[in-house]
């Protein structure tokens, strides 16, 4: 019997309705844009449904003998790592499909012209005289509790810098890590830009976006002299699309290593050298579904994650933090077992902030 392939793309979920329809839209597209090549089905870790494993279930009834699995997330750190393939190798075995798992998004030529097609939208709309030297870019990252994915974020930062041209750039987080986004923004406000540019780099909506937007607004209050400018998230742009479909295709040619060479599982990473062979466990089976309508498994994840492990006939080779705010954009605030602390939550510029802020 011949294989018949299938394409499931798998993000976290969200309690925001308008991410769960952005996050559902982005998937329409990808089916429009791959045309009759595969069947493509979409699910969440957690907040909304349909669950990763009906999307599974949706592609198995459809005659799918193979899933190619695509995390919905920018930058890999522990849902893309952990709580994903730890969904897509159980469902595996008990299903005795073979799921083959792409890597993430990343840092990719056609994410970086779709984040400056983002920044030009809104340069556009703000209209005026005033130079890219006389600008200052803000990249503002969801913020993991990894400092790989966090320095990705950083990298992009500089890629658009050096892109643009701005006078200068600066990197934020809207959670876990430091500085968030309002220290941010008062530490740009003083270098002196006649314009500061705020970028949220996620793929949706939600209320961390809100949140960026609205500690904009304050530090606007807060510099009636400076011109803060507020860019449009990445959404469905159209380079989107291809990068999730260019990273199917990759499972295909064999190309979906992760770079795990910065890895804290791996590696001693400078701050994070306990965490190295850490059992990676999903914890998100006790919370799939909740926030839109019941759809509930209750079982017990074990499966450590396996980098660069592609066409091993499972869940092969995704950032994360805390907070409620995800579709792609990741993180939780749900645990049933032990995560090792962030080390510096307790940073001036981190999420201690928030508490001083009331």
């Amino acid at each position: 019997m011949s294989e018949k392939t299938g394409l499931m793309i798998c993000g976290h979920g969200s309690r925001d309705a308008r991410a769960v329809a952005e996050f559902a839209r982005l998937a329409e597209r990808v089916r429009e844009a791959v045309g009759g090549d595969w069947p493509v089905e979409h699910g969440y870790l957690e907040f909304a449904r349909p669950i990763i494993r009906k999307g599974l279930d949706a592609l198995r009834a459809r005659g799918c003998t193979r899933i190619l699995a695509v995390p919905g997330m920018l930058f890999a750190a522990g849902h893309a790592k952990n709580d994903i393939p730890s969904v897509l190798n159980r469902y595996a075995v008990e299903n005795g499909v073979r799921i083959d798992y792409a890597r993430e998004l990343g840092i990719d030529p056609k994410m970086l012209r779709a984040a400056a097609d983002r920044i030009e939208e809104a340069e556009r709309s703000a209209g005026g005289d005033v130079s890219r030297h006389d600008t200052l870019l803000v990249v503002v990252g969801r913020g993991s509790s990894d400092p790989d994915a966090n320095s990705n974020v950083s990298k992009v930062t500089r890629m658009l810098l050096e892109g643009f041209g701005f006078g200068w750039a600066e990197t934020a987080y809207s959670g876990v890590t430091f500085p968030l986004v309002a220290p941010a923004l008062d530490k740009a406000a003083r270098l002196g830009f006649r314009r500061i540019i705020v970028f949220p780099y996620f793929l949706f909506t939600g209320i961390l976006v809100e949140r960026i937007y609205e500690a904009t607004d304050r530090a606007a209050e807060r510099h009636p002299d400076i011109e803060f400018v507020k860019v449009p998230y990445l959404n469905d742009h159209p380079l989107v699309v291809e990068t999730f479909i260019e990273r199917a295709r990759e499972i295909l040619t064999g190309d979906t290593a992760m770079n795990c060479g910065l890895c804290k599982y791996r590696e001693q990473i400078l701050g994070f050298e306990d965490q190295v062979g850490e059992p990676q466990m999903s914890h998100h089976h006790h919370v799939e579904g909740i926030g839109h309508g019941h759809d509930h498994h209750h079982h017990d994840h074990d499966h450590h994650h396996h980098h660069g492990d592609s066409g091993s006939g499972h869940a092969s080779s995704g950032t994360e933090g805390s907070g409620r705010d995800k579709v792609g954009n990741e993180g939780h605030g749900h645990h049933h077992h032990h995560h090792a602390p962030y080390p510096h939550a307790d940073h001036p510029l981190g999420p201690r902030t928030l508490k001083e802020d009331g």
